[in-house]
């Protein structure tokens, strides 16, 4: 902790920012495939998915941090980037949203496990606020991203867009759900946080590691690919068996 404490006091805010988003984004990388790997709902997996959640929070909130620093900052960021209104979209607005939509995926993920008896519970303005920040800060990435001409932003604004609507629609539902329903919410809302934290994680470090390649989409559309696929795995496996089936 010492050396860790030297080492960023003798940096700039940004920089420091960055070291400490990296091992907070390492913490949640790793222990990420924990809980996939893992019997679902035995020690160890809540055990790796709290870790994960908490390594991507940290990530989530710095990465928030260190895109309003990129937006508003005195210092210029990656002067090597010369478009900067396209840096102040992908580095600035979108690192804002995606910051917030890890937030918003770890958030809603855990809560629906903790209300699972009590659906109603998440229509309180501690959870909706959050969504709907996630909403506003994807309207704009997306917006934005059509204005300087980068498909990216809108394509992966509509991502977080399409996945707050089918929150909302479970949240909202009217009448009684099926008991086990909160299951297929929950793995796709902490799988919904691994891919914002893959592509915002990437966002910092893929400038560094291969810099003719940052504004590549199809790189930064990885995450996204193995997440939905992830994701269309999980709902067909937890997808709750009507009693007919049950029966049978």
């Amino acid at each position: 902790m010492y050396i860790l404490w030297y080492t960023l006091s003798g940096m700039h805010l940004f920089e420091a920012l960055i070291v400490l988003h990296v091992i907070a984004g390492t913490v949640g990388l790793v222990a990420f495939w924990g809980p996939i790997a893992t019997r679902k709902g035995s020690q160890p997996h809540r055990k790796w998915g709290k870790a994960s959640c908490y390594g991507f929070v940290g990530a989530g909130a710095l990465a928030i941090a260190m895109a309003l620093l990129s937006l508003y900052g005195p210092e210029e960021r990656i002067p090597s980037v010369t478009n900067r209104e396209l840096f102040a979209g992908l580095f600035g607005w979108m690192m804002l949203y995606l910051g917030l939509l890890t937030l918003g995926f770890a958030d809603y993920g855990l809560a629906v496990v903790r209300h699972r008896r009590d659906r109603k519970a998440l229509r309180a303005p501690r959870y909706q606020i959050v969504i709907v920040a996630v909403v506003l800060s994807a309207l704009w990435c997306g917006w934005f991203g059509f204005e300087v001409g980068h498909p990216l932003m809108p394509l992966v604004a509509g991502v977080g867009l399409v996945a707050m609507a089918l929150q909302q629609v479970f949240v909202w539902r009217n009448g009684d759900v099926h008991p086990r329903s909160y299951v297929g919410e929950h793995f796709r809302a902490l799988i919904g946080m691994g891919i914002s934290a893959y592509t915002a994680f990437l966002s910092v470090g893929l400038i560094r590691l291969l810099p003719d390649q940052v504004f590549n989409p199809l790189i930064w559309a990885g995450p996204s690919t193995v997440g939905v696929g992830l994701i269309l795995f999980f709902t067909v496996q937890t997808k709750p068996k009507s009693d007919v089936a049950r029966a049978a």
